[in-house]
């Protein structure tokens, strides 16, 4: 008993201490960060590549940073903090993510059948995953759970879409995928190559059906520089995409555009054994 209160006298005494400390050594608050502070989404995700936003907040208030860097802002809000700093706004061009890879339940075959904790990272350290490829999505949705903002859905067929109206390019779930077929591209983009494996294509085509062969027809179809072959696998130039009717040359449907709109319903499953 006496070690218990002993405990707790010391806890208030250093709170106490903490207290007076905060009260009387800090410095005064600065009005123009607490307006600009009460502007900010609260998001904290850190797309805009500040440590949360407060961080944001404070770096463009020094100057080091300009409104319109955070994608969850409101149009109204960048105008106010614009207004209150004199400064302009900051145009960037808006991105999305996109899961690169086709092999849902339908399409994609199976080297076994996985009933172990449910996480992508863990489940790939069992021979990659219990797809025949390797390089495709699981499904167990770590992207998901990682994405501050719902816009991430994994399907019943399991595989993670990503619902582009929801997306604030933040990059956790980028950060997230261990096996990295999540990336950050121009929403602008009308069609993206939905696989993400180098092998050739019949080793592809024999482990999922909506695989990229590397047949070449989109890089011939496009205009010169628009989609470029890296070995077996086709790539989209983002900085010169192809219109969405080369998509109709594909013969696997890897080539297509993104999902349609629609409130994305992410399966938030508990990470626990099976």
């Amino acid at each position: 008993m006496n070690a218990l209160l002993i405990l707790l006298g010391t806890g208030l005494l250093i709170g106490l201490a903490i207290g007076l400390v905060v009260k009387f050594v800090a410095g005064p608050s600065d009005p123009l960060l607490d307006q600009v502070n009460e502007l900010m989404p609260g998001a904290n995700c850190g797309a805009c590549g500040y440590p949360g936003c407060a961080g944001y907040a404070a770096a463009m208030v020094k100057q080091e940073a300009k409104p319109g860097a955070c994608p969850s802002m409101s149009a109204e809000s960048i105008a106010s903090i614009c207004q209150l700093l004199g400064v302009s706004e900051e145009k960037r061009e808006r991105k999305v993510a996109v899961v690169f890879c086709s092999g849902d339940d339908d399409k994609a075959t199976r080297q076994a059948f996985y009933n172990g904790v449910n996480n992508c990272r863990d489940a790939m350290q069992v021979a990659a995953g219990a797809k025949t490829c390797t390089y495709g999505c699981l499904g167990l949705g770590a992207c998901a759970r990682a994405c501050p903002f719902g816009a991430i859905e994994i399907t019943a067929k399991h595989l993670a879409v990503v619902h582009p109206e929801l997306c604030r390019a933040c990059g956790k779930c980028v950060q997230t995928c261990p096996k990295k077929l999540i990336r950050l591209v121009p929403a602008s983009a009308p069609i993206h190559v939905f696989c993400s494996s180098p092998e050739k294509g019949a080793l592809k085509r024999a482990a999922c059906k909506g695989a990229c062969i590397g047949c070449r027809k989109c890089s011939k179809e496009a205009q010169e520089n628009q989609i470029r072959m890296n070995g077996f696998l086709a790539v989209v130039n983002y900085a010169d995409p192809p219109a969405a009717e080369v998509a109709a040359v594909c013969p696997t449907g890897a080539l297509r555009g993104n999902i349609p709109g629609g409130k994305a319903v992410v399966r938030q499953e508990e990470e626990s054994n099976a």
